[in-house]
This record gives C-alpha cells, structure tokens and sequence, in this order.
C-alpha cells in the first residue's frame, strides 16, 4: 500500500497486514487492529450522521483508554480535527480552548463529568456532549449516541496529508493558549524520511509492545502512539500517569520500547518495587520534553539496562526533530547534547537578526522539518513570529557543534518546563495581578531535581499589606481557584520592586539568576 501519509492510513495498512495482531491493551481488554478499523468507522459514520463536516474540532477531555484512540482514527476518517485536552486544566482553561477551537462536540469520561459540565455552560457553540463511559442524565452514553446516528453517506470523505488531523493548545508569551493546527502528516513524516533511507532509528517491528505512558493531548503521547501503530506494534494504555502502574506495565506486558518525560523517569526510579521489576524485555527508552541531568540519566541507564535515545522538538514541529541516538549515549560528551537532526530535518542557529550563525556560536535554534504545523489557528501574528522561511522560530538559545549535534542553552522565550508541561508567566502573573494585595507580580522557573523546573512567584505587595507566609498562602489559594494545579507557583518571594529596564520591561534573568548560578545550562 505504499508509504502511510495520513493515520487513517495507519490503521488501514496494518488491518489489511495483520488484522488479528493486538493493537491496543487497555487494562484486560485487548483490541485487534481489525476491531480497531471497525469500531473508528462506526465512529466516522455517526459524527458525519450527527452533522459533523469536514473541518470540524471533536473535543476529547478524558484520561487515555482505548477509546481514545478509537475516537483519533475515526475523527481522522471523517476529515474532522481531534481537539485533545489536557484534563488538568481547570474548566474556564478548557472553555477558553474549545470555545476558541469553535468545537462542535465533546466526548467525556466518567471521572471529568464535573469539568464537563462548566464547560458546557461556558461554550454555547457545543452542539452535543457524550458520556464515553459510565451515564449522565444530560448527556447520552458514547454505546447510545453511536446508535442514534441518522443514516450518513456511505462513503467516507478523502484524507489528505496536508489536512489538519490535531489541533493542540500551547500556552504563548501573551498569556492566551494558541492552537497548534498539525497536518497528517506531521505524525508520519519524520519516520517516513528515515525509512526512505534505510534508517533503522530506534528498530521499530510488528513484534514490539509500545507503552503510551505519555497523554495523548501532549504531542509527544500522540505522535508515540502513532509511531507505535505505523509500526504495526501493540500499543499498552497508561490512563493516567504513576510510577508504579508503569512499572507493572512493563513487567506484565512485556514492554520493548517506551517514551517518558524525564520527571516521569525520576518518579519510576524513585518507586520502591524498581529494583525487584524484571526489565529484560526493554529494548528503548525515548525521553524528551526538558533536558535531564547527567546523574539522573545514568542511573536510569544502570536501572533499566537497555539503550536510551533522547528527542528534542517541539509541538510546532510536530515533536521530535533532533535525536541523540542510543550508540551517541557511550560518550560522555554527548550526554547534554539533544542529538542531530533527522534525514530530511535540517537545524539552522541565527542571530537577532536572521545572520547564520557558525559552529558553537549561541543563537536562536530554527528547525525546517517536513512535519512542521500549518501554523496557528486563527493567529496571523503568532504565525509570522514562529514561521519563516519554512522555519519554525522555537525560541530556543542553543548552537550546532562542529558534528552537527544540537546543544539547548537556554531560552529566550520566558517559558517554564515543569514536569514535562509546558508553563508560560504571562498567564500566572495575569492571574496573580488580579488578586487585590498585589500591586506588581513576575513569575519566574526554578530548578528542582525532581520536576526539572518549578514555578516560583515574585511579588510586589500593594502599600500597607503585611508580607509573609499567611499572605504567601492566600495568594496561592487565589491561584489555584483559576489555574490548573502544574501552573500555581510552589513558592512565593516578597519583594519591595521588580527590577526591570529603563522601558519598563521586567528584568527575569535578574530574578532567576540567584536560583541559577553555577549550571552550565539555564534550562533543567
């Protein structure tokens, strides 16, 4: 059937190559790659029943299942858009995206019919909701609304590889969420051009057991599970994150390859049973989302005894364009380096103004991939900052060795990398500003050996108001009530101004450098 270049084309070319191999493993229930093309065209059929055009955002707010995935194929059959949402994020954050988005529909699981509900009070533009497991008198059950589908044209619309298959929101330096519209192709191409070179990369094959322990409304959890199905793999669903239930999941399911986020390598390693979990069934670890330290990433190679391969990129690139490969983790030099780009990704270092920089010059690092976004939904602006020349801008300081290894320095954007979640101050100080005892705020990222960044606040007080821990408190909990929880500071210092330049523009490097000295690297 030729080279994939959409995902319902995944699916398509492994249910015809081996329709009774598992694909997914959710818990006790194992769905073949057969069912999986049956049940997302009865999903394709009853969202165009139901009114659903070509185009058109279908929210998704629930922890990962196989219905999720079931819900990703058939939404891409109907030439609709997945809306994925991060299920953190407090219920004015999830109108603003789906409101935004324009979605038409939103599937809910049984744990976020709360959030759900203040949605759909918040977003009049919704047409439906549908409970994907358990009941709510408001809304039908996902077996119902199947069934209650009007009869829709047999035929299903043609995908094209440059139509947006997945819209996800990235938090942007003015504080608003901005959609992050990705072709079908951003989730095969890179794979694709290493095949069309007989790059092995990390040696995918029907045989291995894939651990989507990332969430799918992170890019890095979607374009892993696509890999793992255009590999023709089984695909294990980790619904929600914890240590020891991936440890478990490896042991039992016999896991080859696996991706995770540094904290999520921290946490694992930190549970107690990880020295009695038989690993022998692991062949990769791919990890990527913020750079790992060195002591870190050596003890997990001890622990987990198999190769590790580290990813660099961003949503806006469609995730991974840079890698370090397994055989680049044997020298030691490399270990803070985030790998070279890809068979037909090329990596450019400018400076401010758009001047090709040299071997170990820092810069800004610009990535030219044939998985790039489309661009931003609905804002022109933002596209012409990020997109030039076939470039995505990613704000990102960093340089290219003489070998063509990409090292991250630091970066010029403001924004805060904690535990994998992308986090940007505008928005938190926005938030904490609007609190009436605070005259002035700056947020600002700290390291933590943990979390590799958290969120600290720094904040000027209004005349008369007593600082300190009970103050530090309220200002937190006032947070807290609007902000999804990976974005409320941990911390609080009381300062009596910001220090900022002579037009007024706050001075972060002032403030982080206390928490900074001494590391090579202003990102951890």
């Amino acid at each position: 059937m030729g080279e994939p270049d959409t995902i319902p084309a995944i699916l398509a070319a492994q249910a015809a190559a081996r329709p009774d191999a598992v694909a997914l493993v959710d818990g006790d229930e194992h769905v073949r790659y057969s069912e999986l093309g049956e049940r997302s065209d009865r999903i394709a059929q009853s969202l165009r029943g139901h009114g659903v055009r070509p185009g058109d955002r279908i929210a998704v707010l629930d922890h990962d299942s196989a219905r999720t995935f079931e819900l990703v194929f058939g939404i891409a059959k109907a030439a609709a858009v997945t809306l994925g949402l991060n299920w953190r994020l407090t219920g004015s954050e999830l109108a603003f995206q789906i409101d935004d988005a324009e979605a038409t529909f939103l599937f809910v699981g049984p744990e976020l019919f709360g959030k759900a509900r203040e949605v759909q009070a918040l977003c009049p533009r919704l047409r439906g909701v549908v409970a994907l497991r358990g009941a709510d008198p408001a809304w039908p059950a996902f077996t119902d609304w199947l069934q209650q589908a009007p009869a829709a044209p047999g035929s299903l619309p043609v995908v094209g590889r440059e139509d947006v298959a997945v819209q996800m929101y990235t938090s942007g330096t003015t504080g608003k969420p901005q959609g992050v519209m990705l072709a079908h192709r951003s989730f095969v191409a890179v794979v694709a051009g290493m095949r069309a070179v007989g790059d092995p990369w990390i040696g995918w094959s029907p045989r291995d057991v894939s651990l989507l322990g990332i969430p799918s409304f992170h890019i890095g959890g979607m374009w892993w599970a696509m890999t793992g199905f255009n590999a023709g793999a089984t695909n294990v669903v980790v619904p929600v994150f914890a240590g020891w239930r991936v440890l478990q999941s490896i042991a039992r399911h016999r896991v080859t390859k696996a991706c995770m986020v540094p904290a999520m390598i921290q946490v694992c390693l930190s549970e107690p049973d990880c020295a009695r979990t038989d690993f022998s069934s692991l062949h990769t670890i791919v990890y990527g989302g913020s750079p790992i330290p060195r002591p870190n990433l050596e003890a997990a190679m001890r622990t987990f005894g198999c190769g590790f391969a580290q990813i660099y990129g961003l949503t806006e690139t469609g995730n991974t364009a840079v890698c370090l490969r397994p055989a680049d983790h044997a020298r030691t030099e490399l270990l803070e380096a985030a790998g070279r780009p890809y068979p037909g990704v090329h990596v450019k270092i400018v400076d401010g103004n758009g001047k090709v920089l040299p071997a170990r010059a820092i810069g800004e690092i610009c990535i030219r991939s044939p998985a790039n976004m489309l661009g931003y939904w609905k804002r022109p602006e933002a596209n012409a900052a990020t997109l030039r020349d076939g470039y995505v801008h990613t704000g990102d300081a960093g340089f290219l060795d003489e070998e063509g290894f990409v090292h991250v320095c630091d970066r010029l954007k403001d924004m805060i990398c904690t535990a994998g979640e992308n986090v940007y101050p505008a928005e938190i100080e926005s938030v904490l500003c609007g609190h009436p005892a605070v005259a002035d705020a700056a947020v600002i990222g700290v390291p933590d050996d943990r979390w590799g960044e958290v969120v600290k606040a720094v904040v000027v007080l209004r005349a008369g108001v007593a600082a300190g821990p009970a103050m530090a408190s309220e200002i937190l909990q006032f947070a807290r009530r609007q902000l999804a929880d990976f974005k409320v500071p941990r911390s609080v210092d009381f300062v009596a101004a910001l220090p900022r330049t002579p037009s007024g523009k706050i001075q972060k490097h002032v403030l982080r450098e206390p928490f900074w000295v001494g590391r090579s690297r202003q990102v951890n």
